[in-house]
């Protein structure tokens, strides 16, 4: 297919020659009686997100966070109130053991600060600080700038087209999984 989306590809298609599409090919030749479309998609988002996250995202890693770190901060300043560990783990889609080492590190930086419930000893709800609000503020709108540069590549409506074909797929596969929405 060609970048315009119909069509066979051709040497200028730039997907021609990425990692994903010589495994396809690698795979083509073993098995060509398999359909290898799934592979095509599926390996090349996994693979585009382990980039992703192999940059660290440079702003995000110039303050000194990791991108579950931000996650974390950022759900805390978006939502606007307390939550407790087990509700960040919803929010951001990590395990509860996760979120709890996260948290550990980010209130021994003064990031966040926890407090016990009244009611409940057993649950704690979590906070921003002073610090972790003016972290999140200050360092978000130079990750969208960072975020917006890596993308710069795309044409605009073809941004879009992803972001609509990527949130169906999540939308698919968050049904499929039970996974709570927002």
């Amino acid at each position: 297919m060609t970048a315009t989306g119909g069509g066979p590809m051709t040497a200028q298609d730039p997907t021609r020659g990425d990692t994903v599409a010589a495994v396809v090919r690698q795979w083509q030749a073993v098995h060509p009686d398999l359909d290898t479309g799934p592979m095509e998609i599926i390996g090349r988002v996994n693979r585009c997100a382990a980039l992703l996250q192999q940059a660290e995202d440079a702003p995000l890693r110039r303050a000194g966070l990791s991108r579950p770190e931000f996650d974390l901060l950022g759900a805390l300043r978006r939502t606007g109130h307390e939550l407790t560990p087990g509700e960040l783990a919803r929010e951001t889609f990590s395990s509860g053991a996760a979120v709890t080492k996260r948290l550990k590190a980010l209130t021994e930086r003064g990031l966040v600060e926890r407090r016990g419930d009244t009611r409940d000893r057993r649950v704690a709800h979590v906070r921003l600080t002073d610090a972790g609000r003016d972290l999140v503020d200050g360092i978000l709108p130079e990750q969208l700038a960072y975020e917006t540069s890596v993308l710069s590549g795309i044409d605009p409506a073809h941004r879009d087209e992803l972001s609509a074909l990527l949130a169906g797929l999540l939308s698919r596969l968050e049904g499929r999984l039970g996974v709570p929405r927002p």
